[in-house]
């Protein structure tokens, strides 16, 4: 194989890889953002239902309790309480399942890939780098991101 060859190969592997990665991210990000959002806003709407009753005490319950027509004040500690149970729960949840699933560290693996990818396509489009020198980048580079299939097929 020729030099130019070697390098329209390689470019388009190259091509092959960013589309893969490119794909990852408009998966991961989107989720990322989800799973961050559930846990803070679950966190802070749970301290939220604590906090009434904690700073306000029984004229808060007795307040909540004439506003919604209730006939016990228990009614309303059951309901705060049971809310800011469920929403603890799923900030939780949220967070270990971005956890889990290692979301916020494929993105952070995945965007500098992208961007290296993106420099060595420029540095051989200008000639700077042959197909050889090339290649063993491009190794080095898909290696960070061994959860996103790449161009090579392995």
């Amino acid at each position: 194989m020729n030099q130019a060859e070697a390098r329209q190969k390689l470019t388009d592997l190259i091509a092959a890889q960013q589309t893969a990665i490119r794909t990852c991210l408009r998966r991961e990000r989107p989720r990322r953002d989800r799973l961050a959002s559930l846990a803070v806003w679950g966190s802070v709407l749970a301290a939220s239902l604590t906090a009434g009753p904690a700073i306000g005490g029984t004229r808060f319950t007795a307040a909540v309790q004439g506003v919604f027509s209730l006939h016990e004040s228990s009614i309303v500690w059951q309901i705060l309480c049971l809310s800011a149970a469920i929403l603890s729960g799923t900030a939780a949840l949220a967070t270990n399942l971005a956890s889990s699933h290692g979301v916020a560290t494929k993105v952070t693996a995945a965007e500098p890939c992208d961007a290296q990818l993106r420099g060595l396509q420029m540095a051989m489009n200008l000639g700077y780098l042959d197909p050889e020198d090339a290649a063993k980048l491009f190794q080095q580079y898909i290696a960070q991101i061994p959860f996103i299939e790449n161009a090579l097929g392995a």
